[in-house]
């Protein structure tokens, strides 16, 4: 097995112009873990993985592999240098080479004696399920396939680090699943650090070890799935991993992890992850599991149905109350559109945070 690279980067600085696409981001990656960085198109997660892996070039700051210093100054190490593979989102094969030659492509700088060095592909082919297409041309070969033969290029020289770059955005929703399974399982049989570099928060928390939400050039917050989720450091951090809506209210009362905030008529129980007190005009930012209906429960508000959709274990609804709408409502039967329902929101998965100004 494969000892990946530990990943340090310190205080990186990127601009175009006058644009800060990094903008002193630092983050470390231990050998051998999977990092995700999750955040909307713009927000340097391109720039970072292009750095990494030395096709740009930082303005300041420092990249190190291990104690080996790869990108500060005049100090860039050429990409071939760095042992690291990227699989790109457009797959990046040469149309004029078959599979088999794409994958041996990458073992071309290898002095290996032939039977090595097909043996190598062969393998690699294999364990991405394609060992009868390697004479076939991209062409040829679906997109899932042409994406599982930049996986073998990828995976065939055992690198210390892959790079993805949003790998599965050209793909049907069913394939990424696959691909997502086939990424997590190869990169971590090789033992390879990683960083996947993805806007989909559903691809992130099934991929990581370890997320980062990027945002403006800088990692707002940097954990395990599991805290980023349910302990989100900021609004951006908390509104990027998902919500069903937001109301806005008064805080009326607080403890150490909740308040209660005052909508109109109605109050609502929710956590807080940041400091808020009484009398702060707050946003509740509402998780998708956080609601059902319900008549018998605490923390509801009345509802109106909006709009229906199956979702094959059962039905979400969006719905309109008085302070604003939800959507991804679940329940196993379906509720017709205009019916008057209680939504119950459970106050663990409704986090309250201080109003943004318009």
């Amino acid at each position: 097995m494969n000892s990946g690279h530990r990943v340090r980067i310190i205080e990186a600085r990127k601009n175009y112009g006058s644009l800060a696409a990094l903008d002193g981001l630092s983050l470390d990656i231990k050998a051998g873990q999977f990092t995700v960085l999750l955040g909307p198109s713009g927000s340097g997660k391109s720039t970072l993985i292009r750095s990494l892996a030395g096709i740009e070039k930082l303005d300041t700051g420092s990249i190190y592999f291990g104690d080996q210093e790869v990108n500060r100054g005049p100090i860039n190490l050429a990409p071939e240098k760095r042992n690291l593979a990227m699989v790109f989102q457009d797959y990046a094969l040469w149309p004029h080479l078959t599979a088999f030659e794409n994958v041996g492509y990458a073992l071309k700088r290898r002095k290996l004696v032939p039977e090595s060095f097909n043996m190598l592909i062969i393998s690699a082919l294999e364990r991405v399920g394609l060992a009868s297409k390697g004479s076939n041309y991209p062409h040829q070969l679906s997109g899932g396939e042409q994406q599982r033969v930049a996986l073998a290029r990828a995976i065939v020289a055992n690198p210390a680090l892959l790079l993805f770059d949003e790998p599965l955005s050209n793909l049907d929703a069913d394939l990424r699943e696959r691909l997502r399974i086939e990424i997590s399982t190869l990169t971590r049989e090789i033992g390879a650090s990683a960083l996947y570099i993805t806007h989909d928060q559903s691809e992130a928390f099934a991929l990581a070890d370890q997320i980062g939400v990027i945002n403006k050039g800088s990692i707002e917050q940097i954990d395990a799935p599991e805290v980023i989720y349910n302990q989100p450091a900021t609004r951006f951090v908390a509104t990027f991993t998902g919500t069903s809506g937001i109301f806005t209210g008064t805080v009326k009362s607080i403890s150490k992890k909740s308040c209660v905030v005052s909508l109109g008529k109605d109050e609502l129980t929710a956590r807080h992850t940041v400091d808020l007190h009484i009398g702060q005009e707050v946003d509740l930012l509402v998780r998708p599991a956080a609601t059902r209906f319900t008549t018998h429960e605490d923390n509801r508000i009345a509802s109106t149905i909006t709009d229906i959709a199956y979702r094959g274990r059962g039905y979400e609804h969006a719905i309109e109350t008085k302070y604003g709408s939800l959507t991804g409502v679940f329940d196993t039967i379906s509720h017709p559109r205009g019916r008057k329902m209680e939504v119950s929101i459970d106050p663990e998965k409704c986090i309250a945070f201080p109003r943004e100004s318009k």
